[in-house]
């Protein structure tokens, strides 16, 4: 039963990597994603760049407690997607190369199943 779950997931894991390289590439000059992915709330949008905040909480060593900071993260929207999102929505990213000085990173898709927590 293991090994039919790892194939299932390795199945899943490569149909969603081929699926974001297909969101990721323009029809002019395809991007390459790598690295870190995040998942937060668009707060605003641009027409070729969204605004993502996500909050993490960080631990103070002095005092032995957490507090919660916002990270907030510029990205680049494909024009295939450009249309489905919108402020307030929640959206997976991927770290790519410096598109520009502020853009690191490239959304893939809306995410479905994580509720908005407003």
């Amino acid at each position: 039963m293991t090994k039919a779950k790892e194939q299932a997931k390795a199945k899943s894991e490569n149909a969603q990597k081929s699926a974001e390289k297909s969101l990721v590439g323009t029809s002019k000059i395809p991007i390459s994603v790598r690295g870190r992915t995040f998942e937060g709330f668009v707060t605003k949008k641009f027409p070729k760049r969204v605004v993502v905040e996500f909050e993490r909480t960080v631990f103070v060593k002095k005092y032995e407690r957490f507090y919660k900071k916002k990270t907030r993260l510029h990205a680049r929207l494909p024009d295939s997607i450009a249309n489905d999102i919108n402020v307030g929505d929640y959206i997976r990213l991927r770290e790519t190369r410096p598109l520009s000085k502020i853009i690191h990173f490239i959304v893939l898709g809306k995410v479905e199943k994580k509720e908005a927590k407003k």
